[in-house]
């Protein structure tokens, strides 16, 4: 099947836009809204950020080959040259502001709408439904990466398939990612972050799936929310819009979740330990740092899936990804197969084997307490290592529940055999090292750092041969630069 070809009067019609210049044939190669990342024959929509205005590098990216540009009508003022940029101007800085002046537009397409925002997003509303293809969307407080990487991976068994690039997925990043249905594929798996109400409703608008997976409601992002039943209700956003052949694949065993689902209007699929769930493990066995194994049993029948991603969270993030395989048609088969294969996504639980015995489990991308908690289980069950280490990064966006929280944490890490922990970040992190020494651990194997910059070459120091390192932080705490000092002390 052949691409969707969008043209410049296609996109005009998509936005509600009205062409300044250029032809309204002229076909459009990608689109892009990052000036750095821009090829020849891209189109560039020039968005309005907190620290950057895209309008200010339009005049460089078509000096750079770009056959056109989406500005609002304030930002409609620059004068672009016909053969590229002036020299003497300094990149990133319009040559004149002033409307009428300078050399004409030429051949670049030019058009002109109200909000780039908003349309980019109505843009790729608009391939989404001039395309074929089957849309999931997933949402969740946890295990919405690894959910949205399996369901693509047992999906490939049969279909082609794309999903989100990197972590784009919000209300810029989402709409980015849908561009990729202008190839057809027959599946697009999409990912839908947020941090404050409202979020969902919009990225469901946008992507109109056919199928939508709710895998949890947890504590991530309660600074913007009064109470986890306020994410609970910004989450089942994800259940607007539907009609009566959509599919929500949801978690039988989160009550807030269930609770919630009875509205949905389409047709609902369980997964989870609980009894009556359509897809549902039995028999679990937490296999430590090697993962988990159980027995599954669905309406196709019932196998024994392993799978080597770490802990019971996974566990539901695969069960998830076989409720939504198997509604597919996928064999169960497949599906046992592939989910032996699994490999984390970049610091999600990867585990690295050291020289000298020393694992490390990088699970440095981001926390929350329901993650945190997940994954210090994990380390609990863990039975052959010398030592068990912990370095825990300060989690984000807990706002007034901050302190409490870190200090439950911290109550946790003591009771999950640890021989080390340090705590890296702020007050909060502050108050788990400190609950954590009041919990029964030794002041001596309790370390604190405000900063991971200062504190990767002492915690690198501290590691013995045989130890099992954890490695978990918000992105903010860059915790990430610990677990690189470990591994490249130790490969």
């Amino acid at each position: 099947m052949s691409a969707l070809r969008l043209t410049v009067g296609w996109l005009a019609a998509a936005v509600a836009g009205r062409i300044v210049s250029g032809d309204p044939e002229q076909a459009i190669g990608n689109v892009v809204t990052d000036s750095r990342t821009l090829q020849r024959g891209d189109f560039f929509v020039a968005l309005r950020g907190p620290r950057f205005d895209g309008h200010a590098f339009v005049v460089e990216v078509l000096g750079r080959g770009a056959i056109g540009a989406m500005v609002d009508g304030v930002g409609r003022g620059f004068t672009p040259r016909q053969a590229g940029r002036d020299p003497s101007t300094p990149l990133g800085v319009t040559p004149s502001l002033s409307r009428g002046e300078g050399p004409p537009y030429g051949d670049a397409a030019i058009v002109e709408v109200e909000d780039t925002t908003i349309a980019l997003q109505d843009l790729a509303h608009a391939v989404r439904e001039a395309a074929p293809t089957k849309v999931i969307a997933i949402t969740g407080s946890a295990g919405k990466t690894t959910t949205k990487d399996t369901i693509a991976d047992f999906l490939s068994a049969t279909f082609r398939v794309v999903k989100n690039k990197g972590n784009l997925n919000n209300h810029i990043g989402l709409p980015l990612s849908l561009m990729q249905l202008r190839d057809r594929p027959d599946v697009a798996v999409m990912e839908l972050g947020m941090n404050h109400a409202g979020e969902i409703s919009t990225l469901v608008a946008i992507a109109d799936p056919d199928v939508r997976v709710w895998t949890n409601v947890g504590d991530a992002h309660l600074g913007f929310f009064a109470s986890p039943d306020a994410i609970a209700d910004a989450k089942a956003e994800i259940l607007e819009h539907a009609e009566p052949g959509h599919v929500l694949v949801c978690n039988a065993d989160d009550p807030r979740v269930m609770a919630r689902a009875r509205s949905f209007s389409g047709r609902t699929i369980t997964f989870g330990e609980s009894e009556g769930a359509v897809v549902r493990a039995r028999d679990v066995e937490d296999r430590g740092i090697d993962g988990m194994r159980a027995r599954v049993t669905t309406p196709a029948g019932e196998r024994l899936i392993e799978t080597p991603l770490l802990g019971r969270g996974n566990l539901a993030n695969v069960l998830a990804a076989t409720a939504v395989a198997l509604d597919f048609g996928v064999s169960l088969d497949a599906i046992a197969a592939r989910a032996a294969a699994l490999r984390p996504a970049d610091r999600r639980g990867a585990v690295h084997r050291l020289r000298g015995g020393i694992t490390l489990v990088d699970d440095s991308y981001n926390s929350s307490p329901a993650a945190l908690t997940r994954a210090l289980d994990v380390i609990a069950k863990e039975r052959r290592a010398a030592r068990k280490v912990a370095v825990l990064g300060e989690m984000l966006e807990l706002g007034e529940h901050a302190t409490a929280l870190h200090r439950e944490s911290g109550r946790l890490a003591a009771s999950a055999g640890l021989r080390l922990l340090f705590a890296v970040g702020g007050a909060p992190a502050r108050a788990l090292a400190d609950a954590a020494i009041a919990a029964g651990m030794p002041p001596s194997s309790v370390g604190y750092f405000e900063k991971s910059e200062l504190a990767a070459a002492a915690i690198a120091a501290a590691v013995r041969s045989g130890d099992l390192v954890l490695v978990k932080g918000s992105r903010g705490t860059r915790t990430d630069l610990i677990a690189d000092r470990i591994a490249g002390e130790f490969s």
